[in-house]
């Protein structure tokens, strides 16, 4: 793995991301915000906001995957939750959980994640993009 996670002694340690990362590697890889479509493009997890984030972190995973990398090569996430509150975190959780078991990988990176008004399409509720380091 390029990406080393690390929590600074410096800095609070969250549970559920790492405060940085070191990537070394020869490929860094961009991945555009991925949301709940499937590789057909239909929406998946219609009003499900769970769903729709496992889809998400899905897609990065399979997309990774298919240029000779993997979620372990992520170093930093970004993601766009539409009318961000604290009741969705529980459901955030659950679908990353269900995205790392369908994966079999350990999802905790570095996040940032940020409220938004709206995204692309109506029925859209998160977004997530990714920044990868491939040896």
């Amino acid at each position: 793995m390029v990406v080393q996670l690390v929590n600074p002694e410096c800095l609070p340690k969250p549970e559920v991301y790492r405060q940085l990362s070191i990537a070394q590697g020869s490929k860094l890889v961009f991945l555009a915000g991925q949301v709940a479509r499937d590789a057909d493009g239909k929406p998946v997890g219609q009003g499900d906001f769970a769903a729709q984030v496992e889809q998400a972190y899905v897609n990065i995973g399979r997309a990774l995957t298919e240029i000779g990398g993997s979620f372990d090569d992520i170093a930093k996430l970004t993601i766009y939750v539409v009318d961000w509150s604290e009741d969705k975190y529980p459901l955030f959780g659950e679908g990353v959980a269900r995205a790392a078991a369908q994966l079999g990988v350990d999802p905790v990176k570095p996040i940032t994640m940020l409220g938004v008004a709206a995204l692309g399409e109506p029925d859209i509720m998160v977004e997530v993009e990714a920044t990868a380091v491939i040896d």
